[in-house]
């Protein structure tokens, strides 16, 4: 504990009784009530804005329900103005797990290791510390399975949540639980995209409290709808005139004498009914003399009655921040100049340097003479009396004493007051000080801090790099959208300076954001990359661009672009002899020739990538070829040598304990045997790829096997247990924003109501997932979708003067499949559009459409045939 922290302060509790907020107290009771006697995980946010009482609220809460119910604990977490990503995580994490500044990190790793041992019984401990521990800063051996998802940050990622969520529904297991995450608005994106993930998955005796300013309304529009009906948000308002007045009254009830009426209505008309400014306001008033402290310890005030008469007072809260600002003394005016400067968080070391800028150095300097320091300690304490700073005990760096202002009115004040060009000498100090420091908990907060004070100071190239060395730490740590915001501020700072430094920014930075599913904004970064890479005459760098940009193509359906891209990139791998490189360009080569139809071809392809992969012994890349050559097999009626291939990546997979590879090879041999008509055997593939994805909190996956499961239950005859599987996996992909997924289970949905005969339902259903498919613009998908529409409208949902309609989606499905290119799609489609018009009555005495049909017919069989895969060996090795 720090100095300043062992000091008797003499700040007095100015929040009065609770006053007009009975309602919303009592809906947080009712809400503990029911995580309690139902065991189900709940979630209430309160916002508001700063002030109105939002914390107060919540303590006032948990300070009833811990005297009422046994057993009740209660873990408390603060999101920062520059907080890291993950940040509230980190300090809630060590709140829980007992992890103070003050203890050596060996210490702590045995300690984790210990409490989460004990808390999940022994199960998967590595996997589980060694993910909590990134989140605190501690370094914990990898696992296996951590190990092989290091190349893979989004399915890190996902597995991060999902052991989050594990570990406090075991701890809440024990007893119930209340996480209390406060100042939500200053949270990254990463933490919050976590916590929505908590709210909206967690099961059990667990109460989830947030508060948070309306910014986060702002950042979240749809918070609140996290968890559905197990999520409540209340909005707090300001307090009424009267109510205001009461609450004045109750603060000032320790004056002797009374108060005055005009001192009652200047704060209510000041402060607009915020809890929080009527506490600014009587803070103004005994720093203007109005208000005064007298006896023993200050326990009663009196008015000063001249003081009041003889000046005017304060009509707003921004009059008052200045009236409290006036009051400061010119030592301590200064060094809140300089805290101000420093950020939302500041430290004792960082004041010291800014108090000796630009001070002569004494001619013998002894670190014995401690003169500046003690007296900018002293300076900090009554600062911490008179409520402008508050001490804090997790200090970003263990050996200083951290800070932050109280009241962000009066900083941002402060900061208004200095001048342009004393920030920046303030910022060039304080970066100079930040750079030597080398023992930062967190060493993304530390570098992103630090750009910030290079940018402000005027050393953009400096801030810059800075800003990409954190974007790379946040990347690592699987810190997606932090990353981001780190990059794009790099990048902008960079400019056109240092080509190398920007390309591989470029690499790294469209990698994030092809994983967080923001396509044409990778697909421009990759672009710039590429240019770089030609100017600079970066073949590898070429290569990779060129292979990025080949994929984003394959994957929204322009396959001869993605083509050529793939193609450029082989050839430039090729010439700097990247065996790694080459091998992956061929086999997404042998990919897109897969999506084309062009069977022969890709089989072709993905055997010499598995060669090489063998070669190079990458098993990871070994099952994935296997995996994809069984695709190819199956996609074409080769079932034997398809499942040959599955069963031995799913093997490998599994020995290099690969649980998202594991999911996904389960789920294509239930593909394989849905093909085979074998549903009951599909569906036990589809459930334990579900179960697997359950384990690692792989939510995108997990909506993919749930249209799965649905799609074979429909094929069994147990529609109503389909539909209530679809219907979960619509809700899920539109949780998550996937609009391609969703649409998928829509698509799913209309089929399946369409085998019950609704066609209505089934109508509306293929109708959203098209409108999906076209937003999306993932043409291969539309082609296949628009030919599920033809069979709807065929069957009757529109009616029968709409089969002229059905017809139309059919040519609109075999004209985009031939844009793309596949050949296969369009023959499907040629026999969906054949066997409807020979089976519609309106269609039967038309000579040219039956005529066309059995021409479409023999087209589709020829293209199937010039598509067999010849007899060829098996895998082999």
């Amino acid at each position: 504990m720090s100095a300043i922290d062992q000091v008797s302060l003499r700040n007095h509790d100015l929040s009065g009784a609770l006053v007009g907020r009975k309602k919303k107290l009592e809906r947080l009771k009712r809400t503990l009530d029911l995580v309690s006697s139902e065991n189900e995980a709940r979630a209430v946010s309160l916002v508001g804005p700063a002030g109105v009482g939002k914390t107060r609220i919540v303590e006032e809460f948990l300070g009833e329900a811990g005297s009422g119910l046994t057993g009740l604990r209660v873990y408390r977490t603060q999101a920062r103005q520059r907080g890291l990503s993950y940040g509230v995580f980190s300090r809630l994490l060590r709140a829980r797990l007992g992890i103070g500044d003050e203890v050596p990190e060996e210490q702590a790793l045995r300690r984790v290791t210990v409490e989460v041992a004990r808390v999940l019984d022994d199960h998967d401990v590595d996997d589980v510390c060694f993910f909590l521990g990134q989140l605190m800063g501690l370094s914990f051996p990898a696992s296996p399975l951590t190990r092989a998802l290091g190349a893979s940050p989004g399915q890190a990622q996902a597995l991060r949540g999902a052991v989050i969520r594990r570990f406090f529904e075991a701890d809440a297991r024990q007893g119930p639980l209340v996480l209390f995450f406060d100042n939500l608005h200053l949270a990254d994106a990463d933490s919050l995209d976590l916590l929505e993930e908590l709210i909206s998955e967690a099961e059990g005796s667990l109460l989830i409290v947030c508060a948070g300013g309306r910014e986060l309304l702002g950042k979240r529009e749809d918070w609140g709808s996290s968890g559905a009906s197990t999520h409540e948000l209340i909005e707090l308002e300001s307090l009424s005139g009267i109510e205001a007045a009461q609450l004045i009254k109750q603060m000032l009830s320790r004056c002797s004498g009374g108060t005055p009426d005009a001192l009652i209505d200047a704060a209510v008309q000041a402060a607009g009914g915020n809890p929080g400014q009527l506490v600014q306001m009587v803070r103004s008033f005994f720093d203007a003399g109005v208000l005064e402290e007298i006896g023993q310890g200050g326990e009663s005030w009196r008015v000063n009655l001249d003081r009041l008469s003889a000046m005017r007072l304060p009509m707003s809260v921004d009059e008052a921040v200045a009236l409290r600002i006036s009051a400061l003394s010119p030592e301590e005016r200064t060094i809140l100049e300089h805290a101000a400067a420093m950020g939302s968080v500041f430290w004792l070391g960082g004041l010291v340097s800014l108090a000796r800028m630009g001070r002569p150095a004494p001619a013998l300097w002894s670190n014995r003479e401690k003169a500046d320091l003690e007296r900018i300690s002293q300076v900090l304490k009554r600062l911490v009396e008179r409520d402008y700073l508050l001490g804090l005990d997790d200090a970003v760096f263990p050996e200083e004493q951290e800070f932050v202002f109280r009241h962000n009115f009066e900083r941002e004040k402060i900061s208004s007051l200095t001048s342009a060009a004393a920030a920046r000498r303030y910022h060039q100090t304080v970066a100079d000080w930040l750079s030597q420091k080398n023992t930062a908990r967190s060493e993304e907060e530390y570098t992103a801090t630090l750009a910030e004070h290079l940018e402000k100071a005027g050393s953009i190239t400096r801030s810059a790099f800075t800003f990409l060395d954190a974007g790379d730490i946040a990347r690592r740590n699987f810190a997606l959208r932090k990353a981001t915001e780190y990059y794009e501020r790099g990048l902008t700072s960079l400019g056109d300076d240092d080509a190398r430094r920007r390309i591989d920014a470029l690499h790294d930075y469209g990698d994030v954001l092809v994983l967080l599913g923001k396509t044409d904004q990778a697909m421009e970064t990759f672009r710039q990359m590429l240019a770089i890479a030609y100017q600079m005459n970066l073949l590898g760098k070429g290569g990779a661009a060129h292979n990025r940009i080949g994929r984003l193509f394959r994957e929204t359906g322009r396959l001869a672009d993605a083509g050529q891209h793939l193609a450029a990139a082989r050839e430039l791998f090729h010439e700097v002899g990247d065996k790694r490189g080459v091998a992956a360009s061929i086999d997404d080569m042998g990919k897109l020739l897969w999506m084309r139809g062009e069977y022969d071809a890709a089989l072709k392809e993905m055997r010499t990538a598995l060669d090489m992969r063998r070669e190079l012994g990458d098993r990871r890349s070994i099952a994935l070829s296997l995996n994809n050559i069984g695709l190819v097999w199956m996609d074409h009626g080769r079932p034997v040598q398809a499942k040959e291939a599955l069963e031995a990546s799913l093997a490998m997979r599994r020995e290099i304990n690969d649980p998202v590879g594991v999911a996904d090879s389960l789920n294509t041999l239930g593909s394989l045997s849905v093909d085979q008509n074998q549903f009951e055997s599909a569906l036990n593939y589809f459930r334990e790829a579900h179960s697997v994805l359950v384990d690692i909190g792989e939510r995108k996956r997990i909506t993919e096997s749930l249209t799965h499961i649905g799609q074979t239950l429909a094929r069994l005859g147990k529609g109503e247990e389909a539909i209530e599987i679809l219907e979960e996996a619509e809700r899920a992909s539109a949780e998550l924003g996937d609009k391609l997924q969703l649409a998928e289970a829509k698509r799913g949905l209309a089929k399946s109501y369409l085998l019950k005969g609704e066609m209505k339902k089934s109508r509306r259903y293929i109708r959203d997932a098209v409108d999906l498919f076209a937003q999306v613009r993932s043409k291969a998908h539309l082609a296949i979708a628009l030919r599920t529409l033809g069979e709807v409208t065929g069957a009757g949902a529109w009616g029968k003067q709409f089969e002229g309609k059905a017809v139309e989606y059919f040519m609109r499905s075999i004209a985009m499949a031939k844009e793309i290119g596949n050949e296969v799609e369009v023959a499907r489609s040629y026999l969906a559009f054949s066997g409807y018009v020979t089976a519609t009555e309106g269609f039967a005495q038309n000579g040219e459409i039956q005529r066309e049909a059995v021409k479409l017919k023999e087209m589709a069989a020829e293209i199937f045939e010039r598509h067999r895969i010849e007899s060829a060996p098996l895998i082999g090795e």
